[in-house]
């Protein structure tokens, strides 16, 4: 990774332009084309730097507000690994494994959930709990939110990029 790579993820980190050429104005920034940027973007695909390019949605904007942590007790007689198969369920946006804290807090099973209501979104998890057999859960649902952004930015993590 060059130094030009470095403000080009820089660039990208505050999202996409919105304009009709995008990587044409990241480009201008840059002094690149469109195309260079492309394949800049594609290069630090393939090595690894980049792990997905996608659109991040504002959910509250668009009315997504019930966001809600489920912990699970492990359920034993599922046959096979409880968090894979949980992951496995489109209403789970994620899905963690933590070790418990023995006698105050037995639950090792992370769930991430999202709707527009409390109401749907618990729902959702019972029929998920129903499916899988648990009955040992918690919900937590989020009341306010302090920060969305990703855990690592370059700007944030040793680079001279001011």
């Amino acid at each position: 990774m060059d130094p030009l790579d470095r403000h080009l993820l820089s660039e990208l980190e505050n999202g996409l332009p919105l304009v009709k050429e995008p990587f044409e104005e990241i480009g201008k920034r840059l002094n690149l084309t469109g195309r260079e940027v492309l394949e800049r973007i594609r290069k630090l695909q393939t090595a690894g730097i980049i792990r997905k390019f996608r659109a991040r949605i504002n959910q509250r904007r668009v009315g997504i507000s019930a966001n809600a942590l489920v912990a699970w007790k492990r359920v034993d007689s599922l046959h096979g690994d409880m968090g894979l198969l949980l992951a496995s369920f489109p209403c789970v946006s994620h899905c963690y494994e933590r070790l418990p804290v023995p006698g105050r807090w037995e639950y090792t099973v992370y769930t991430v959930h999202h709707g527009y209501s409390r109401d749907a979104v618990l729902a959702e998890i019972r029929t998920l709990a129903g499916h899988i057999g648990a009955q040992d859960y918690v919900v937590l649902f989020s009341t306010e939110e302090f920060k969305r952004v990703p855990n690592v930015r370059i700007r944030e993590n040793g680079s001279n990029i001011v």
